[in-house]
This record gives C-alpha cells, structure tokens and sequence, in this order.
C-alpha cells in the first residue's frame, strides 16, 4: 500500500504546527508568571493587611505566641545543667505553649489550669494504679493495668457529654485521659515511674505558667470586656433598627422609594448568630481573674440571660423586616390609621434599646430607658385600643393583615424591650453598677456621660468594633418612672 506525498507532508506541517503551538504557550506562560506572581503576592498581602486592620490584637497574640515559645525554650533547652535535668521531657513545655495559648486570658486560664489539674490527677492516679497492679505478680499485672486504662477511658469520656463538663472541663478530660493511659502503660516497662511523671509534671506546669504570665502581662486581651461590647453592640443594632423601621415601612406603604442607605435596618442579623459567641466568651470570662471594671466573681451568666432576650427581640425585628418586603403591602388608608401610633411604639422602643445599650456600656443602672419604655407601653396600648375600635369593619380583609399583622409585632417588641430592660436591671444590681449622683443637673449628667464614653472609646482596644453610643436623654422626672427604677434596683 503506497502512501500519498501530500498527506505525508501534511502530517509533517501539522506536527510542526502543534510543536510551535505548545513552545509559544510555554513562552507566553513564562512570560505570564512574574506578573500572576506579583499579584498574588499583593492580594496576599492586601488580605493579611485588612486581617490585622480588623483587630489588631491578632497581631499582638502572635507576637505573644513566639514570646512564650521563645521564654520556655530559653529556660528548658539552652542552659545545659537545666536540660541535663530534664532532658528529652522539656518537650512537654513546649507543647503545653503551642496546645495552652489561647486569644483571651480567660481562655488561656482555663486551658492551662485544665492540662495542669488533669495531669496531676492522672498522674497520680498512674502511679497508684501501677502499684496496685504490681501486687498481682507478674501475669496478672498488665491484666489489671488494660481493664484500668479501659475502665478511666471509659468513664472519662462519658462523662465529656455532660453539658457543663463540656463547656468547661472538655480539654481536661481529654489530658486526663492521655496522661493516665501514657503513665499507666509505660509504667510498666519502666522502674523509675514516679521520676518520670515529676519531670513531665514539672515541664507541663513550666509552660503553663509561661502562657498565663504572658497573656496577662502582655497586651492582655479580656473575654469578660468582650462579652461585656458583644452585648451593648447587639442591643444597639436592635435599637437602631427599630427606630428607623416606623418611617421606613410607612413610606413605603405610601408609595415613596427611600433612596437613602438603610444598612442599619438589618444590623439585627447579626445579633441572631450571636450565641455561640456569647456562650464561649462567658465561659472564658469565668476563669478570669478581677480586671478593670470587673470584679471578682462578677455576674457573667446574667449576660447570656440578656444576649437571649436580646435574641428573642431580634427575631420579632427580622419578622417585621419581612413585613417591610412583603409583596402585600397595607393601603394607604389602613397606614393612615396606625401609621402615628406604630410608629412612635418603634421610635420609643429603639431609643429605650439605644439607652439601655449605652447603660450597659458606661455600667449605670438604665433608669434614662424608663421614660421611653413608658412611652412605647402607651403608644402600645394606642394601637390596641385601635385594633379593638370597629373601625375596620368596612374595609376590605386583605388590606387589613398586613397593617395588623406589623401592629401586633410592634406590640411583642414592646414587651420584649420592657423584659430586657428588667434583666439590665437585675444586671445593674448584681454587677454593682455605680448610680448616678441624684444631686447632678441633667446638663452636667448629659457631660459626664459623655466623658465617661469618650474614655471607653479611646481605652484599649476591646476588639469589638463598638460604635459611640447615642447620648441619652436625662431622666424623666415624672414619679411614676422613679417609683418603677427604685423597685427594679431593689430600693
């Protein structure tokens, strides 16, 4: 079978082809990688950038990683007599750096007196077990140390399930478990049982104490201060929200499109995933010792019971933000009707939230949110007496749910702000919160409010991104709002 000169030459000029094709993209490709290179590197760079800028305490707990890395290597390997001493154990300080370091005190508190508590308890409990094993000669001595080890693991991890053990002794438990099996098992291979389990003792709480002493000394970054912003930050967004909502939702009702930003109506989404936040920080704050403004044994679960009811509200707020989207709107003339009395109920129950946040803040009892939540009750019980009137009885059902159905909600919200109000109260009481001098002229509680705020603000950076709160309205001196704060504080 001959083959055609043309199809071979073809096949020739092809593969040329294809080999210039591939030579030419590797050359572009190579060309290309310099500049992908660059501009990645500055993407990279750009992202650890606006990492540090969002909280610059990042930036500080590394540094302080390295300073308690660097602390305990200095101690344990470089002076030869120390490490001769300790040997190839100092390793266990290291570990104990790397596993115990946490962002806050708190958390590195608890994680250090964890590892501490449950390698001294196991360690113990090994050495005891290894004894007791030795008394039933040498076949039934690992016999008794296997059933040992399985026994401790055993209930050591069944009892992690428990909610509070889970909460706070979790890690614990987990070093109890290690230490006991690693102490338990190479006892029986090794004479000198008690030195080992001192060396490791020793080296682990070597580590321990470096982080702790780093954490506090260095930039110290408090849990207890952070749950303290989480929570005024959270009932701010809420008041903010609530306080724009009225105008908004009625503009809308009536046909006008609001061109202005209205961000601030959905700062409350971020209240509704705030639990798992406000839980592990009021774990942390627990193990914190006294600092600042907060004292020793202070009531750090009375902020969960307030981060729940500030919850509660958020989710009536999402519900009438779904209103103020909905496809069926009320008629105009349904707005006209509840238009002034929803939207004072949400006027006042934002600015009650606003004081309340900002009570929490400067740590003073809330008595300048009473006069507003006394004004939403009664734009409240306004909109009640407007849905019990017979005036709805000649429109049409479908232009009436809506407008009832956010009427209702303002209700609920009212309610909500008022259990809020009575949790900061109880908050007040037991956190001891200072009163404010009776003797000070509105105007000169009005500036020293301010100052108070303005050191917060310029203080250390708690992390949380804490606007300046709106400055409250002095108090109302009508009697009925100073009768109800003095029952609330108690007096």
């Amino acid at each position: 079978m001959r083959t055609c000169p043309t199809h071979s030459a073809m096949k020739v000029a092809s593969g040329s082809g294809d080999k210039a094709r591939f030579f030419t993209q590797g050359r572009w490709w190579l060309k290309a990688l310099p500049v992908k290179f660059k501009a990645k590197m500055v993407g990279m760079a750009r992202n650890i950038k606006k990492l540090a800028q969002e909280d610059p305490r990042r930036v500080f707990h590394s540094l302080k990683v390295g300073l308690a890395l660097t602390l305990v290597s200095t101690i344990l390997y470089y002076p030869y007599p120390v490490y001769i001493s300790f040997g190839f154990d100092a390793v266990w300080a290291v570990m104990t750096v790397v596993l115990v370091f946490e962002f806050s005190v708190g958390a590195t508190l608890g994680r250090g007196l964890n590892r501490v508590i449950a390698t001294l308890l196991a360690g113990g409990l090994g050495i005891g077990a290894h004894y007791l094993a030795k008394l039933f000669g040498r076949i039934g001595e690992p016999i008794i140390l296997v059933f040992l080890v399985f026994l401790q693991a055993a209930i050591s991890t069944f009892l992690r399930f428990f909610p509070k053990i889970k909460a706070r002794y979790d890690y614990g438990m987990l070093i109890f478990n290690m230490t006991f099996s690693m102490i338990t098992v190479s006892g029986f291979r090794e004479d000198q049982i008690l030195d080992i389990a001192q060396k490791r003792l020793s080296t682990i709480i070597i580590g321990a104490a470096a982080c702790v002493i780093v954490s506090i000394v260095v930039f110290p970054v408090w849990a207890g201060e952070d749950l303290h912003n989480l929570i005024a930050l959270n009932i701010e967004k809420l008041g903010n929200s609530l306080e724009g909502f009225g105008d908004e939702y009625f503009k809308r009702t009536g046909g006008e499109e609001s061109k202005d930003d209205k961000k601030f109506l959905e700062g409350y989404k971020s209240v509704l995933n705030s639990k798992n936040s406000e839980e592990s920080l009021a774990n942390f704050a627990a193990w914190e010792p006294g600092h600042g403004r907060f004292l020793f044994r202070h009531p750090w679960k009375l902020y969960q019971k307030v981060g729940t009811l500030t919850r509660e509200c958020a989710y009536r707020i999402e519900a009438l933000n779904g209103c103020l989207n909905a496809d069926i709107q009320p008629s105009s003339e349904v707005g006209s009707i509840i238009q002034e009395a929803c939207t004072n109920t949400s006027l006042e129950s934002g600015k009650a939230l606003k004081e309340l946040a900002l009570a929490i803040k400067i740590m003073v009892p809330p008595s300048s949110a009473d006069s507003h939540i006394e004004n939403a009750k009664s734009a409240a019980k306004n909109i009640k007496s407007l849905l019990k009137s017979g005036i709805w009885e000649d429109i049409d059902l479908l232009k009436v749910i809506p407008g009832v159905t956010v009427a209702s909600l303002l209700i609920d919200v009212v309610t909500c702000t008022e259990k809020i109000a009575e949790s900061i109260y109880e908050l007040a009481s037991k956190a001891q919160f200072k009163s404010v001098e009776p003797t000070l002229s509105p105007k000169k509680l009005h500036s020293g409010q301010n100052q108070s705020i303005k050191k917060l603000v310029n203080g250390p950076d708690v992390g949380i991104n804490v606007r300046e709160l709106t400055l409250p309205s002095p108090p109302s001196e009508n009697s009925s709002t100073s009768k109800a704060s003095k029952q609330r504080m108690g007096v």
